[in-house]
C-alpha cells in the first residue's frame, strides 16, 4: 500500500499506525476525523520519522504526541 497519496483513507493509516507505534491509549486523541488532509504531508513527515527511528524515549513520545496534538483540527 502506498502511503503517498493524501487520501482520507491514507490519512487514517498514518494516524492509527502511529498511535501503535507511540502506545498511546487514550485512541480519541489520535480520532483521523480530527485532522485536517491538508496536513497530510506534515502529518506523513512524522510518520516516515517515527518509522525510521523505531524505539522512541518518552521525552520524545511526549514531544511527537505534542506535535500531533499541534496538528489537529481546533475544535470550538
Amino acid at each position: 500500500m502506498s502511503l503517498n497519496e493524501p487520501t482520507q483513507e491514507n490519512l487514517e493509516v498514518i494516524i492509527n499506525e502511529m498511535a501503535t507505534m507511540l502506545q498511546v491509549v487514550n485512541r480519541s486523541i489520535m480520532d483521523p476525523e480530527d485532522y485536517d488532509i491538508e496536513k497530510y504531508d506534515e502529518l506523513k513527515s512524522l510518520y516516515d520519522m517515527l518509522k525510521q527511528k523505531g524505539q522512541l524515549s518518552v521525552a520524545e513520545t511526549q514531544a511527537f504526541v505534542q506535535e500531533l496534538a499541534d496538528k489537529r483540527i481546533k475544535k470550538g
